[in-house]
This record gives C-alpha cells, sequence and structure tokens, in this order.
C-alpha cells in the first residue's frame, strides 16, 4: 500500500545517507517509475529529498533538514492514524499493521494519552452495516493484483442487467459515497473503465502479468455536471420519513404543512435512480409538481401493482 511505501521510505531515508531509486524498487518490488512518484509524494509532503545522479548517486533528504519526531503536531499524528485505522476495517493486511506501527512510534510518550484522546474522537468505519458479502475478499483481490500488476477477470453486471466478461488492467481502487469501485483498462472495450465490486462475480487474478500503461485519472467529481441536470419536485411527506429525506436535501428545502406533513422542494433527474428514491420513501411520500412526473409516477405504480394481481402465481409460489 501507498501509504506505508512512503513511511518506509522516509525511515530508510532517515537511516541511510543514500540510497538509489533502483535499491528502493527491488526492496518494495515496484517499478522505479514509482519510486520516482513516491519521492515526489515526500517532497510535496514538505520533506526535501535531493536526488544525485551517476555512479552513487540516489536519493537523500537534504543536509540541512533534519526530521524529528517533533516534526508531526498533534492533530498530524490524529488525522494520520485516524486515516490508517479507517482503512483497515476494509482492508486488511501487513502493509497496513507496519504502517500504523511505524506513526504511532512517532508519537512521544508525553503526548500519548492526548493523541488517543483526538483519534478516538473520530470513527471512521468504512465495512458496511450489510450488504454484499464479496466485497472484503474481492479487496483483497484486487488489491493483490495490483501490487503484483495482474489481470483481473469478473463478470459484470452493468445496466439494465447487461451481464458481461471482462478482463481488467487493475490501476485503482476507489472509494466513493460508501461503494468500492475498481478503475481500470477493459480489454474488452479498449478503453479506462470503474466497475463497482459489488456488481461483479467470479472475480479472480490471473497468472498473466501486464506493462502498465498511462492513464488517465478516474472522473469523480459530477457536482457541477448534476445541477445542470437536476431540477427541483415538490413532495408532501409524512415527518416518519423526514430523516431519510434529509439524506438528499438540507432542511432549508422543507416547509411544515400542519403538525404532520411536510413540502420539501426535493432535487430530482428524470431516471430510473431517482424514480426508486422516491418509491423508496412508499406511501408516506407523493408527488405534486410537476404534472408530467406525477402522472409517470402513477403509470409506475399502476404496473407494479399489476404484478400482485395475478393470483395464481402466488398460489403456485408458496406450493
Amino acid at each position: 500500500m501507498k501509504i506505508d511505501r512512503l513511511v518506509s521510505i522516509i525511515m530508510i531515508l532517515l537511516d541511510k545517507e543514500r540510497i538509489g531509486a533502483q535499491e528502493l524498487a527491488d526492496m518494495f518490488e515496484v517499478s522505479p517509475r514509482t519510486i520516482y512518484r513516491d519521492i515526489d509524494a515526500i517532497n510535496m509532503a514538505g520533506i526535501p529529498v535531493h536526488s544525485t545522479s551517476g555512479v552513487g548517486g540516489g536519493f537523500e533528504i537534504m543536509q540541512n533538514y533534519k526530521l524529528e519526531k517533533k516534526v508531526f503536531s498533534t492533530a498530524d499524528l490524529s488525522a494520520i492514524l485516524m486515516g490508517l485505522s479507517g482503512l483497515s476495517h476494509m482492508i486488511r493486511g501487513k502493509e497496513l499493521v507496519n504502517a500504523l506501527a511505524k506513526v504511532k512510534s512517532f508519537i512521544p510518550a508525553d503526548r500519548a494519552g492526548e493523541i488517543e484522546l483526538k483519534v478516538n474522537q473520530i470513527c471512521i468505519d468504512l465495512s458496511p452495516w450489510m450488504g454484499n458479502g464479496n466485497t472484503q475478499p474481492y479487496l483483497e483481490t484486487v488489491k493483490a493484483a495490483l501490487q503484483e500488476s495482474k489481470l483481473l477477470s469478473f463478470e459484470y453486471i452493468a445496466h439494465h442487467g447487461i451481464k458481461t466478461a471482462r478482463t481488467v488492467e487493475p490501476y485503482q481502487l476507489v472509494l466513493k459515497s460508501s461503494h468500492w469501485y475498481l478503475y481500470g483498462f477493459c480489454r474488452e472495450r479498449k478503453d479506462s473503465r470503474l466497475f463497482r465490486l459489488s456488481r461483479m462475480s467470479n472475480l479472480r487474478m490471473q497468472e498473466r502479468t501486464f506493462t502498465p500503461r498511462e492513464y488517465p485519472k478516474p472522473t469523480l467529481d459530477f457536482s457541477e455536471i448534476w445541477e445542470t441536470m437536476q431540477t427541483q419536485i415538490k413532495i408532501r411527506i409524512h415527518k416518519s420519513i423526514m430523516d431519510r429525506v434529509l439524506d438528499f436535501c438540507s432542511f432549508e428545502h422543507f416547509s411544515p404543512e400542519g403538525e404532520e406533513y411536510y413540502i420539501v422542494r426535493f432535487p430530482f433527474i428524470e431516471n430510473e435512480y431517482y424514480y426508486n428514491i422516491l418509491f423508496g420513501f412508499g406511501d408516506k411520500c407523493e408527488c405534486l409538481e410537476p404534472l408530467h412526473i406525477r402522472t409517470e409516477m402513477k403509470r409506475r405504480i399502476q404496473k407494479m401493482a399489476a404484478l400482485y394481481e395475478n393470483e395464481k402465481r402466488g398460489t403456485l409460489s408458496s406450493e
């Protein structure tokens, strides 16, 4: 894992006067290009690493800079420990254990209690309350493939239930809105793709390796696009589902109607996802405006009700 590798490289640079890129690459079983990117990240973090070329060259921390335990403030160490602890709930392995141990070694004895208190003030648990039981083992498989540059194969359920077989060069694990994704180059589509782990089945790491290619970073921020696509509809909700509706809009969108109900200006896009959100509120929610969305809701409800009008089907399933 990159965090563990960065911490390890810093400690190696503190211990050695100079070390070459190839030696570091061999040590961590990555490419020299990856090591150069790691050194850039360490420099950006404020630790000046100097590189020299030629025979006997390599990386070293600049002579006029000394990294001490005091360089990390209480807030710095608390933030690092919170982040690593949050990841450890979902991504297990000796890398995270080692990283946690190394970061904790920077904590002076006189500040241990203060830092433990701050770390415990925020709990980050990325594991789901319930859901697809494959997520945890799939995370481990993807992590191993990333580290070893091995191809992944799986079956994928895309939009409208279309099932396809994929072979992918893995490049990133992405956590977005409580869901894990694999970002990689799909050899079937010959392009970079983002795959949700919960929609995969039969995930396998192949023995075949691949040569990492340059790839564009995934687009993860769609806020500007959503703003142009979204409109506001007017819904009437019972107070009993107010907490659930607040997951999608703020309290400023609510106007009380009597003691039991609220009128809500609800953000909406005319697609399956948003219609299903409204249906998820059940009979505690009524779409008031605009008329064409209210009419579409009625049509979908009638279509759903028609499924239950076939009494014979219900009798057969109970036998």
